[in-house]
């Protein structure tokens, strides 16, 4: 599965999110740190920050990337469940959810996750095309599923698996 989730695009995002006051230039060192590969200074600063200021959601979702890009998926999924409940209304959160569901193979919790994310911002690209990419995984698990109770001629069956896998495989 492909999923997209550019951390690039996911700090721009971080930086539209809105929150409580924070400084700029505290986000900004951590990011710094995070960009220049000092991804434990960065968590132990966003920590601090947090400490500081419970409901910065800048630095939670910023944090919860970090956690995400180092495969600590339950952790990144602590903090973006947290920011969902703290501020229903982004977007965001819902849409990188989603993302880790989709990586654990937690298809139905994805989905949910991208609706509410789409619910929230009917524009939002990447959750768009997360939600397509979501859409195609429970296709091809259908259509599995279907071919294992097959009897007789499933050509067609194996001809839209077969795409659907070229499609997972592409990497644009």
């Amino acid at each position: 599965m492909s999923i997209r989730f550019p951390w690039t695009a996911l700090l721009v995002a971080a930086a539209l999110l809105a929150a409580m006051p924070l400084r700029a230039d505290e986000l900004q060192d951590i990011e710094k740190l995070y960009r220049a590969g000092d991804v434990q200074q960065a968590l132990r600063k966003a920590d601090d920050a947090i400490a500081a200021q419970p409901r910065a959601a800048q630095i939670r979702f910023l944090k919860g990337v970090m956690l995400s890009d180092l495969k600590r998926h339950d952790e990144a999924i602590d903090i973006f469940t947290a920011l969902t409940q703290d501020f229903p209304e982004l977007p965001d959160p819902y849409n990188n959810l989603a993302v880790l569901y989709a990586a654990e193979r937690q298809l139905p919790n994805a989905l949910t996750a991208l609706q509410t994310a789409l619910r929230n911002d009917p524009t939002h690209r990447a959750a768009r095309e997360n939600l397509g990419d979501v859409h195609l995984a429970l296709a091809v698990q259908a259509w599995t599923q279907a071919r294992v109770g097959s009897k007789g001629d499933d050509a067609g069956l194996q001809r839209k698996l077969k795409l659907a896998r070229e499609i997972q495989a592409y990497p644009g």
